[in-house]
């Protein structure tokens, strides 16, 4: 009985710790300063621990959570994802004044739909747990309750966002209805039967599962929310939903896609062949326009997915290796992007214009060269991990003949180029204003953070076979 539950012990450290974090709050006396963000830190502890420990056991739980290499390997980017998090929270939340316990208990509720959507082996889990993830990601969006952009960028993501849910669940019990179950396995072995002759109602129940999955990971044309919902959250919160979330629906769309219904590959790759494109091109164009940073990185994330798709497509070993270490490399390097930005902000100034970056190396020699490493990563630049990821991507497309995709995912790369290096031109060769910008110290845990991003971006891009081989053995075992 109790090793039926193994499978889900990651997930229930992280749930322990959200639970402690409200606890804590409640009984908190009114002014009283208490640490509650190291139960999340204990929490995330627990899970990582178990994750290894569940390693190369395959572990399931009632059929429906099923902890193989993949989905821990997922886990694990979760962990980072929420660690990080945690550090670059911890200066807003006491200086905009947020309930701590609220704010970490809705943090650690997502983190724990995550991972339940990372290993979910059942489209029923599958929905619950996007869910669990999307209820907490739209409070956190606008929990500055007296910010009028915060609200309205909760409310468009939380519209936006019901919609897509509701898309997915009738994709659910379309496929429910042509195959009478939600398990993956079982679908998997009906689809594979009758793929010599897909029937029309199995074509609907792809496209609106397809439909889904676009919109949590900011695909075109399901991408509306995106920037607004960037620019109104902290910008904590927007690192975090903007790694987190593709993290676990990533996950989630290679579980369906590349597992359950490849047999039907020939009917949903143009599709997203399309999609992907158009991705990687509106992302990137309207990107360089932007004079906000936070939108500028929204528009990036867009791309990104765009990247993410193109090793989805190519459905052989180097893209299927390429998908989880470029969810890592992306993970770390946009977490400390947005990092730097939420340590820029004053409560009075978010300070988050491309402007306001001017003279930035002057004043913050240390932060300046820290956010240079992030973007100069997001931009593929080498040795940096963004590099790999991308080459890997690339390499991936060309391998499986998408030639033209490949040729369009290095054109946007170059182009994203112009807009990374705008802000460092802006940092170390723009003047600063008459009024300069005041950057509020920096804590400790959050320095850590920053570095430790950067120390992980030049591992992964100097010395990435380690972890290429565990992705690649990871992904391996849903095929």
């Amino acid at each position: 009985m109790f090793s039926s539950l193994n499978a889900i012990v990651p997930m229930a450290c992280v749930v322990a710790a959200a639970i402690a974090a409200m606890t804590a709050e409640a009984f908190r006396a009114p002014g009283e300063r208490m640490p509650i963000g190291p139960l999340g830190v204990i929490g995330l502890a627990g899970a990582g621990v178990a994750s290894v420990a569940l390693w190369n056991h395959g572990a399931t739980s009632f059929g429906v959570v099923v902890a193989d290499n993949f989905g821990l390997f997922v886990t694990g980017i979760l962990v980072v994802v929420g660690l990080l998090s945690l550090a670059f929270s911890g200066p807003a939340i006491a200086r905009e004044r947020l309930p701590q316990g609220e704010y970490y208990a809705l943090l650690l509720f997502s983190l724990a739909g995550m991972m339940l959507m990372a290993t979910a082996a059942d489209l029923l889990v599958i929905f619950l747990a996007l869910e669990v993830l999307s209820i907490g990601v739209y409070v956190l969006t606008g929990i500055r309750r007296q910010s009028a952009a915060a609200t309205e960028a909760a409310f468009k993501y939380f519209l936006l966002g019901a919609f897509a849910s509701a898309i997915f669940l009738y994709g659910m019990a379309l496929t429910y209805g042509l195959t009478g179950s939600t398990r993956l396995d079982r679908i998997g072995s009906l689809v594979a039967a009758q793929a010599m002759s897909p029937t029309p109602m199995q074509v609907v129940a792809l496209g609106l599962l397809l439909v889904g999955f676009a919109f949590k990971i900011s695909a075109v044309p399901f991408h509306m929310w995106t920037p607004d919902a960037y620019e109104g959250a902290p910008a904590a919160v927007t690192g975090f939903m903007s790694t987190g979330v593709k993290a676990a629906a990533f996950a989630a769309f290679v579980r369906v896609f590349l597992s359950a219904f490849d047999p039907l590959h020939a009917s949903w790759e143009p599709v997203i062949w399309v999609i992907a494109a158009a991705t990687m091109v509106l992302g990137t164009v309207v990107g360089v326009s932007q004079t906000n940073v936070k939108r500028m990185l929204a528009y990036s994330s867009i791309a990104h997915a765009g990247y993410l798709l193109v090793a989805l497509i190519a459905r052989n070993d180097v893209g299927k290796g390429a998908i989880l270490f470029y969810l890592l490399t992306y993970a770390v390097t946009n977490l400390g992007a947005f990092g730097v930005l939420a340590l820029r902000d004053t409560g009075d100034a978010a300070n988050d214009n491309v402007s306001d970056f001017a003279g930035f190396w002057n004043r913050r020699p240390m932060l300046a060269a820290l956010m240079t490493i992030f973007l100069l990563s997001l931009g593929g630049f080498p040795p940096m991990a963004g590099f790999i990821a991308k080459w890997l991507v690339f390499s991936a497309a060309v391998k499986a003949g998408d030639y033209w995709l490949a040729v369009i995912g290095v054109l946007t790369s170059v182009v994203s180029v112009f807009f990374y290096l705008r802000i460092v031109v802006m940092m170390y060769m723009t003047p600063e204003g008459e009024r300069p910008v005041e950057v509020p110290a920096v804590p400790g845990a959050a320095a850590a953070a920053l570095v430790l991003s950067a120390l992980l971006i030049f591992y992964l891009g100097i010395l990435p076979t380690r972890v290429l081989d565990w992705a690649a053995a990871s992904i391996s075992t849903i095929f």
